[in-house]
């Protein structure tokens, strides 16, 4: 998150995608911590708006501040620990959309770079190869505008490191247009947001004996 103040968009209410007694889908907006930050001024974030209707409901994985898009949350301890082995073994099928800059070399590939905290710049994270955890990014890119010299793509996150997608794009040479950590201030200055949004969800309910998978999607707002 980068220094400035936290100024969180007004609350129009929850953008609920699904709800039954074991979990809820919910879209969060750009600028809203996923759970509240330190000091008072950072207690205003998604989980507590969510609360404020279900006071049961529990964090089962986070989005960056700047981030848009699909959450999952857990209602209740059994249903938060269940979900969060299904996000820990790789069993949530995880789609973002991005805008980049520059046009991709490749349309699609795979990014495998290791990824740990800088510690004297956090909350930044970067690449390194000595000390960093594995870290796979796969990306399809789906146009490429050549007024603006951007790249729009899909994302998946194989693994979820924080910043990963970030980092990840940053390295290869096609940072996030908006991204106030990452990005140049040329590509900064694109857009007034983080121009990242988590698109598509798709897992198993973990309280369900039908194989169906749980699937939804939030079209990008950009």
């Amino acid at each position: 998150m980068d220094s400035a103040a936290y100024k969180p968009p007004p609350h129009t209410g929850l953008e609920l995608l699904y709800v039954d007694d074991w979990l809820l889908v919910v879209s969060k907006p750009a600028g809203l911590l996923t759970q509240p930050g330190r000091g008072e001024d950072k207690a205003d974030c998604l989980l507590s708006r969510v609360q404020q209707a279900y006071p049961d409901a529990l964090i089962v994985h986070r989005l960056d501040r700047d981030t848009s898009g699909l959450l999952v949350l857990g209602r209740g301890k059994q249903p938060h620990r269940e979900l969060s082995i299904l996000f820990a073994h790789r069993q949530v099928k995880k789609r973002y959309i991005a805008v980049v800059a520059g046009k991709l070399e490749q349309e699609s590939g795979e990014i495998n770079l290791p990824l740990a905290l800088d510690w004297p710049n956090r909350p930044l994270h970067q690449v390194n190869h000595d000390s960093g955890k594995p870290s796979c990014t796969r990306y399809q890119m789906l146009s490429y505008d050549a007024e603006r010299n951007t790249s729009r793509v899909e994302l998946e996150p194989v693994t979820g490191r924080s910043h990963q997608l970030r980092v990840h794009m940053q390295a290869i040479g096609h940072p996030i247009v908006g991204d106030e950590l990452y990005a140049p201030r040329e590509i900064r200055q694109k857009a007034e947001r983080l121009l990242l949004h988590a698109a598509t969800l798709a897992f198993r309910h973990p309280h369900n004996d039908s194989s169906a998978e749980l699937s939804f999607l939030s079209p990008a707002p950009f």
